[in-house]
């Protein structure tokens, strides 16, 4: 099933995209299990998730751990760690 992954900051100016539809292989099936397959796509891809500790995901509009299952998700968002002041 296709997933909209939206890309923010430092990870979509590392992709150079700020969104692309993907249709990850089975074996897929966690927010950890996406960035790493993520980063095997090309370079920029894995310059953006070389750090995978300071990736920050949300399912929807709701804040997704990396052990969170992908399986129904229709868009995902990654960005870094958020600051706030």
């Amino acid at each position: 099933m296709p997933i909209d992954i939206l890309y923010f900051a430092g990870i979509r100016e590392a992709i150079g995209l700020s969104a692309e539809t993907v249709t990850p292989p089975p074996e897929v099936g966690t927010i950890a299990d996406l960035v790493g397959w993520l980063a095997s796509r090309g370079a920029g891809h894995a310059e953006a998730f070389a750090d995978r500790a300071r990736v920050r995901a949300a399912i929807g509009s709701d804040f997704a751990d990396p052990d969170t299952p992908i399986v129904g998700a229709r868009e995902i968002a990654l960005f870094p760690p958020v600051t706030g002041g």
